[in-house]
């Protein structure tokens, strides 16, 4: 089978519209056949509903003690934005390559698949692997059974994280813990909203409990880990809010998203033992006018922090194979803190910025794209 270069790999990946929403099979059944084509034997692992999978492979000695490229598959919707271009297919023009994923990830994805094969020509002393998830964008949720699944493989020493960071090392992020909450109010005319139990209104109570926690969070002084990061706190955020059936009659339902961004150090069950003791004050009050009132809250995914650690091996390869040296920790999450909780060495790198990621009209430049190959090629001579 023909070696691919790995612009040729990207635009075969973008071309699989791979939005959380619906299955990757075809993403990955590609990428299997491909890296089999070149002799690298790959392992699956399924979702409950067999219609996502997660693929890892491995290269080299049969080892422990190897470098993991991680990254992921799914893409966000493109319905609502404004594209100059199909958002599937690679579009080359002033320097740029534009499509959906081409920053976040398929462009690391493709330098992995690239460099997994290069590996197993060129030989390596040191095993690389690789490992694609499903589900990222919806909350890591298909990072926890991936990690697990690799324990079949000999244990990898130290994982890159392939999001787009400007080929910078990050070495911490924050956590994050997101509910749904369903407010089940009693419907009455809004004349007599004393005796009913509006959803809309009392669900507003936990979200201004939430601009009450922020405000307290932002008024406090950083300390510890928390001064890294930007913001240097835990806060709290609702960005959609449906309910309520007509102007004129207190809501019967209220349903919205909240989630806190836990900086490490922190514990994300003291903020999960916050919310529910706040739910359960607002509900007591709420059947105390009306014992049908009651709030319903299902946890839809939990992130754990990625913290900083000392004399981390992985950040020492990459610092080693990039020249980069300066400190870098953002706020959004990654599957890094799966992967450091389940004991390897993490460091997230890759090119692109996270600026332009989930935007209509997403780009990676060219020369981020060249760099990142250039960081697998140096990658290669270290394990080799």
């Amino acid at each position: 089978m023909e070696r691919m270069t790995p612009r040729e790999i990207m635009d075969r990946l973008v071309g699989f519209p791979t939005v959380s929403r619906d299955s990757n099979l075809p993403l990955i059944d590609w990428v299997e056949a491909y890296l089999a084509g070149h002799g690298i034997q790959c392992h699956r692992h399924l979702n409950e509903t067999a219609d996502k999978a997660a693929l890892f492979a491995h290269v080299g000695p049969d080892v422990a003690g190897g470098v993991v490229l991680s990254g992921h598959t799914d893409v966000v919707p493109v319905e609502g934005q404004s594209w100059s271009s199909d958002p599937f297919t690679v579009t080359e023009r002033d320097g740029r390559l534009y499509g959906r994923g081409c920053t976040d990830m398929k462009g690391f994805d493709a330098l992995a698949i690239w460099a997994m094969v290069e590996a197993r020509y060129r030989g390596v002393a040191r095993p690389l692997q690789i490992a694609l998830s499903y589900d990222e964008e919806i909350g890591c949720t298909g990072a926890p059974p991936l990690v697990k699944a690799m324990e079949i493989l000999p244990k990898a020493s130290d994982v890159i994280v392939g999001e787009p960071t400007m080929m910078k090392a990050v070495t911490g992020h924050k956590g994050g813990v997101t509910f749904w909450v369903h407010v089940h109010g009693f419907e009455v005319h809004s004349s007599l909203l004393h005796t009913g139990v509006s959803a809309i209104m009392w669900g507003a109570k936990l979200i201004d409990w939430a601009n009450h926690v922020n405000a307290a969070q932002m008024a406090a002084e950083p300390a510890g880990l928390a001064a890294l990061f930007d913001p240097p706190y835990t806060n709290v955020h609702v960005g959609q809010v449906q309910g309520g059936t007509a102007h004129n009659i207190a809501a019967k339902d209220c349903e919205f998203g909240l989630g806190f961004r836990v900086v490490p150090g922190e514990d994300p069950d003291s903020w999960r033992a916050a919310f529910h003791s706040k739910v359960k004050a607002l509900e007591e009050e709420m059947q105390a006018i009306r014992p049908e009132a009651w709030i319903e809250t299902e946890e839809k995914f939990s992130l754990p922090p990625f913290a900083p650690v000392e004399n981390n091996p992985a950040e020492g390869l990459v610092r080693q194979l990039t020249g980069d040296n300066s400190e870098n920790f953002v706020s959004y999450g990654t599957e890094a803190s799966h992967f450091q909780a389940g004991g390897y060495n993490v460091v997230v790198c890759g090119p692109g910025s996270i600026d332009v990621a989930h935007q209509p009209d997403e780009y990676i430049t060219i020369a981020q794209f060249t760099e990142g190959q250039r960081f697998m090629e140096r990658l290669l001579e270290r394990l080799a």
